[in-house]
């Protein structure tokens, strides 16, 4: 052998690294299993998950009051309205029911969630027909439209919100499924359902069920893989898990084709739009502008409608764009143009529509501070009058009352999930004095569980106008009132308690705070 070729770098062969990359996934699927699965307690989530998938006078309640706010936000086109209908909806804890049920091939768990949804889909269909039948207000809204066409894009909401609901629960982190009801709006597709058979207006009808079963069996799919993904112990043989698993990946396919052809349709029609836009404006002379376009696809034939600010009037506009989309379409398309002479100026067609986007603009604040007034409103349970807005600061506050089960965190999440919608607003929501956690520490400050518990104290000490009583060792108690200190939350030291926790409480709003004691900072004296 020579030098040169005992100095060469050895090549993997393809078989060594399989073998490594097979390591690496059996390490991978070693750890996840031993780590990350066992750190779930599966009997008690299978326990709530059963319990939320149980037909009782509270379920039904909630469902129809539910279903009730949803359509008559829907028949008066409050997107507030509507996001109160998807809060109060229970229909997520039969659905995930029976994604977990279907997981741990537990079937009597499945026929009661599957009956649970089966009479709440129902029960909410029948009650919000009801409600439309007799209401002076049957026009189809922009809510309502909203929900009629289902596309690719509903299918991933579905799926990256019910990917979310379902860590939540397993992992106990059940704050966050208030934003996946919001998120995946299970209640406002059937409201639609409801209102589609009352008005016996199928495409209505139809298109909001496609939504609705979209949803429902995304949800209920990606939940089961979930499950399986950590572990659930499944009652099921190897040939009905592979079943199983044939079965999910067909649903997927199957909704995800006519989403995909609806989601086409919605790319065809954009591409219309501009292009209708692109004829009008090449109608008319530079200085003229396109007010406002209205296109409907619904009809027999495509029929454009624009009004269009302009110097100098041109009378064969409409004929001239009629022929040239008629001409792109290879069908008859009816174009209707109205014509608004401005004035002669370089400038008088853009200062008309600047005037008429100020207007657009100022209508547009002032619904959306009346959507934000409505929506914190309903979410805090008080009436409108008790929220204060400062339009100027693009600031809003609200004391929410006392919720029935709802804990701070609760509180904390609907206050994230509205600023989430506005993020442009710097929302304040004051909920009622509930318990406070105990915060734990490790020595130099709180661990990962104390710091979660900080951070919610820290929120909740900010908008409640009472000192905190922090109990516990002395040294913990000093450390922890000067962290709460430092973002401006007044407390009260209270004497006695273990090394390693500290528990906090309200005190009455008239107890004085007590100054924390400023650390001393000893110097260092060194020899000469």
């Amino acid at each position: 052998m020579t030098t040169s070729d005992a100095n060469a770098p050895v090549q993997e062969t393809p078989s060594r690294q399989m073998t490594s990359f097979t390591d690496v996934l059996l390490s991978w699927r070693l750890w996840w299993r031993h780590t990350v699965c066992a750190s779930v307690d599966q009997a008690e989530v299978i326990e709530q998950r059963r319990e939320d998938a149980v037909i009782s006078a509270r379920y039904l309640f909630m469902l129809a009051m539910s279903a009730g706010i949803a359509v008559l936000g829907l028949l008066l086109s409050s997107p507030a309205v509507v996001i109160g209908a998807m809060l109060l909806s229970p229909l997520m804890g039969p659905i995930i029911g029976l994604g977990f049920s279907l997981a741990t091939g537990d079937f009597g768990w499945l026929r009661k969630s599957a009956k649970a949804l089966a009479i709440g889909s129902v029960l909410a269909v029948g009650f919000t027909a009801l409600i439309v039948a007799v209401s002076p207000i049957q026009t189809v809204t922009a809510e309502i439209a909203a929900r009629t066409r289902p596309n690719l894009f509903d299918l991933f909401v579905a799926l990256f919100s019910a990917l979310a609901g379902a860590y939540a629960m397993i992992r106990g982190r059940e704050g966050a499924v208030v934003g996946v009801a919001i998120a995946t709006a299970l209640m406002p597709p059937l409201a639609v359902v409801g209102f589609g058979l009352a008005t016996f207006n199928w495409t209505v009808f139809s298109g909001a069920l496609l939504l609705y079963i979209t949803n429902l069996i995304t949800i209920a799919l990606t939940a089961t893989v979930m499950a399986r993904l950590y572990g659930f112990r499944s009652n099921l043989n190897k040939n009905q898990t592979r079943l199983q698993d044939v079965v999910v990946i067909a649903a997927f396919v199957a909704l995800a084709i006519p989403l995909g052809l609806s989601l086409n349709q919605i790319r065809k029609e954009a591409l219309f739009t501009r292009q209708a836009n692109t004829a009008i404006s090449d109608s008319f002379t530079g200085r003229a502008r396109i007010s406002s376009i209205d296109i409907d696809f619904e009809g027999e034939n495509i029929a454009v409608n624009a009004t269009v600010l302009t110097p100098e009037i041109a009378p064969r506009a409409q004929e001239m764009v009629q022929r040239r989309l008629s001409r792109l379409m290879e069908e008859p398309v009816l174009v209707t143009i109205e014509q608004f002479k401005v004035g002669t100026s370089a400038s008088a067609a853009e200062e008309a529509q600047l005037a008429a986007a100020r207007a657009q603009a100022q209508e547009a604040s002032d619904r959306e501070v009346r959507d934000l007034v409505e929506l914190m409103a309903l979410v805090a349970g008080v009436d409108e009058g008790d929220v204060l807005v400062d339009r100027d600061n693009r600031r809003a506050q609200v004391m929410a009352k006392p919720l029935e089960g709802a804990e701070l965190l609760a509180y904390r999440e609907l206050e994230q999930r509205i600023a989430g919608r506005l993020p442009e607003w710097r929302i304040t929501l004051v909920p009622p004095a509930r318990a406070l956690p105990d915060i734990t520490l490790n020595g130099d400050g709180p661990d990962e569980q104390g710091a979660k518990a900080f951070d919610l104290v820290e929120w909740a000490g900010k908008r409640i106008a009472s000192p905190i009583e922090v109990a516990g060792n002395e040294e913990d108690v000093l450390l922890v009132r000067r962290l709460l200190a430092a973002d401006g939350v007044a407390t009260v030291p209270v004497a006695g308690g273990s090394s390693g926790r500290v528990q906090l409480r309200w005190a009455s709003p008239d107890t004085p705070a007590v100054p924390v004691p400023e650390e001393v900072i000893v110097p260092t004296i060194t020899a000469d």
